[in-house]
């Protein structure tokens, strides 16, 4: 690949990386030198189990080479190179699904071998897949970022990736070259280009503070929404992730509020005194299902997203109705209800008809979630605070964790994963992730107690 060749392809690239869509993020093919611009591959024989890679799979990350190391204010790029195989061997490692080796260890590679790799070379390491890639700066003062995935047994190229980013948003085109040899490899939908909103808490238990905070899915990158004038509770994110919704308690008053992360701004959703918890956005975003306490009673109700109209009550059973969230398709809602005496899950159309027990393992079920893909329902097993799954139906019950305190589950937008937040003996909370599937819940770098937590869909 010559160095001319680069710059020109990177020339068409032009539209900046941080306000396009998943769908426009330079998908296309980088086609600068004879290798690239050859016809796809056909379809590589990828041994698959169960529907996605053997567990294992031994993927190849090393640092990515750069044709002229030439300085950036992010750093030279020979060092974002270095850095973005870093970010790109933590989130194959984080998925739990893929063994990354590198880039530690694993030997360098030249810029024009980004296209045409060594493959007994790299099938000395062990490895049955190779990232490569490159990082080359333009006249522009922005860098390309290549990524490209190969079967190193069969010496075929997989998939490949280009990205166009000024120097400072370097790690969002690795995450983005993570998801995408993720996604490639296991047949599953991508998840790490998200972010992770939660109650950040810090303080004494007697006068605990606790604030908004959001970050990237890999914990970078944290900053605060609020800053404890209020407490806040249970943030959740909008289907495009432009808005959340929260719970702020002013003296002992709980109230709804909805916040544009963009401008700032914050209002109430439903005007007046009224106590409103647990909210959550319809899968369009123009709704908002909450719970309403007045009378001694607490009902589900929805309410426009934007303020106009006028809400609707839904449930009226005697009790505790809370906790509502949407399925995929915005017809039903799944909630949590005491009105046969104990927390119990319960599924009715979005208007409020047809309401119908769906939990019936005995003991008591809270926090219920529906999957992204609409066929389970995310719950907490009240009473052992384990985080489950079952089937949207009900039945087919599954508990995933085994913590001392486990709550508030939160999908991955893939639906592979589901984030919760676990208390330890003393008090203090902590932000997990767990396979669906089977696994290990992994823990997820915060610098302080966190609770509550929402996980963002694909960033756009």
């Amino acid at each position: 690949m010559s160095k001319s060749k680069g710059l020109s392809t990177s020339a068409r690239l032009k539209t900046r990386f941080d306000k396009l869509s998943v769908s426009a993020l330079l998908a296309a093919a980088l086609v600068s030198s004879p290798a690239l611009a050859q016809e796809e591959p056909p379809p590589v024989e990828v041994e698959i189990v169960g529907g996605s890679v053997k567990a294992g799979t031994i993927v190849a990350v090393p640092a990515m080479p750069t044709p002229v190391d030439i300085p950036t204010p992010a750093g030279s790029t020979a060092t974002i190179g270095r850095a973005v195989a870093d970010v790109i061997a933590s989130g194959l490692r984080a998925s739990g699904q893929l063994n990354p080796l590198g880039p530690e260890g694993l030997p360098a590679y030249t810029y024009p071998q980004a296209t045409r790799p060594s493959f007994p070379d790299w099938r000395q390491t062990g490895a049955q897949q190779l990232v490569a890639g490159f990082v080359e700066a333009r006249p522009d003062g922005q860098i390309t970022v290549g990524c490209y995935l190969y079967d190193v047994t069969t010496g075929r190229e997989l998939t490949r990736q280009g990205f166009v980013v000024a120097p400072a948003s370097w790690k969002r085109a690795a995450t983005k070259c993570a998801d995408t040899v993720y996604s490639r490899l296991t047949g599953e939908g991508a998840f790490l280009d998200t972010r992770v909103v939660f109650v950040a808490e810090t303080g004494p238990k007697s006068q605990r503070i606790k604030r908004i905070a959001i970050m990237d899915s890999d914990g970078s990158n944290l900053r605060y929404l609020t800053q404890g004038e209020a407490t806040v509770v249970t943030p959740r994110f909008s289907p495009d992730g432009s808005r959340l919704a929260y719970v702020s308690y002013q003296g002992r008053r709980a109230r709804v509020w909805v916040l544009d992360l963009a401008t700032g701004q914050k209002r109430l959703l439903v005007p007046g005194l009224a106590q409103t918890s647990a909210p959550r956005f319809s899968p369009d975003g123009r709704r908002i299902a909450y719970a309403l306490s007045a009378n001694g009673n607490t009902d589900i109700w929805i309410a426009n997203a934007d303020g106009s109209g006028t809400p609707q009550q839904l449930t009226t059973a005697p009790g505790i109705d809370t906790s509502p969230s949407f399925s995929p398709d915005g017809g039903r809602i799944v909630f949590e209800s005491d009105r046969s005496g104990s927390q119990q899950l319960y599924v009715m159309n979005a208007d409020g008809l047809s309401q119908r027990r769906i939990s019936f393992g005995g003991g008591a079920y809270g926090s219920p979630a529906w999957s992204p893909d609409g066929s389970r329902i995310a719950f907490v097993r009240v009473g052992a605070f384990r985080i489950g799954v079952m089937n949207a139906t009900g039945g087919g019950e599954r508990i995933l964790t085994d913590g001392w305190q486990d709550e508030s589950p939160s999908w991955a937008p893939n639906g592979q994963f589901v984030m919760f937040n676990r208390f330890n003996r003393g008090g203090n909370s902590s932000l997990f992730a767990v396979p669906v599937n089977g696994g290990t819940a992994r823990r997820l770098p915060t610098p302080q107690d966190g609770s509550d937590p929402s996980w963002s869909p694909l960033q756009r």
